[in-house]
């Protein structure tokens, strides 16, 4: 089955040969991602999970800068109240949800920067492949101040461990590709985009030859066995951060592109 590319869009979508493939297709702003890109995303997984004849998904962003940035910080202008930080989450969720319980093995094809959501986004995945310029982390404690969501706090806490997650985000450091390959954020490092898409290409084609409910039951699996914070467990801290005035200043100091002046309130 082959599906046309879509053009002129946010995130882009194929499927050639049982192999799907997710571009998000804002260079020019670092493939930072909006809601409709995030809900998007969800909504091919949906379908993806109707399809048999889909074997594996690939996840890469466009151009050599970054895979995906985060959270586009212009969506969060529209935030006044304690529901919409609520809701936000929640829309984070159910989205990295969906992805993480795609039914086909998920690869993240990493060029350059990989922060803030777009990180989350390649902790769903089942392989990350990246390049010698991969960059990935979480930098919310210099930049606005907000804070993780509870499942993606599961999983960063998952991939490398309490000590390492809180190094990374207490210190708003970026993990450069052969950090992320030691500490298990990679699973594979190659010299450059072009041989980064053939690789995924590559590795997709590999795991989409094997046997499916192999491939399923052990993905299934693992997921299962990592202890995931709910919503609920963690409302408070998420209106901590984001009702904070900390969390207005760090917004408005990065969309002015100056220093924020953190208050602790």
């Amino acid at each position: 089955m082959n599906a046309p590319t879509t053009t002129n869009e946010d995130l882009l979508y194929s499927v050639t040969d049982g192999i799907a493939r997710i571009t998000f297709n804002r260079p020019q702003a670092r493939n930072a991602m909006t809601f409709a890109m995030y809900d998007r995303m969800a909504e091919i997984c949906t379908e993806i999970n109707a399809d048999r004849s889909i074997k594996a998904l690939i996840l890469t962003g466009a151009g050599d800068k970054a895979f995906a940035s985060g959270t586009d910080i212009s969506q969060f202008r529209a935030f006044k109240t304690a529901q919409d930080a609520l809701d936000y989450e929640a829309r984070i969720d159910r989205v990295l949800g969906t992805l993480e319980q795609c039914r086909v093995p998920v690869i993240a094809a990493i060029a350059g920067a990989c922060t803030g959501g777009g990180a989350g986004i390649a902790a769903c995945c089942d392989l990350r492949i990246g390049t010698e310029t991969t960059r990935m982390g979480f930098p919310i404690a210099r930049t606005l101040g907000n804070c993780l969501s509870m499942s993606n706090i599961s999983r960063v806490v998952s991939l490398v461990g309490p000590a390492r997650a809180k190094d990374m985000i207490f210190k708003a450091r970026l993990v450069e590709a052969p950090e992320a390959l030691a500490l298990g954020l990679l699973n594979e490092i190659v010299p450059d985009v072009e041989t980064l898409q053939r690789r995924a290409d590559e590795t997709a084609k590999l795991v989409a030859s094997h046997a499916p409910l192999t491939l399923e039951a052990t993905k299934e699996a693992v997921r299962r066995i990592r202890r995931t914070l709910s919503r609920e467990e963690g409302e408070d801290l998420i209106l901590k951060a984001y009702m904070s005035e900390d969390f207005r200043e760090g917004m408005d100091a990065f969309l002015n592109k100056r220093t924020p002046n953190w208050k602790g309130k």
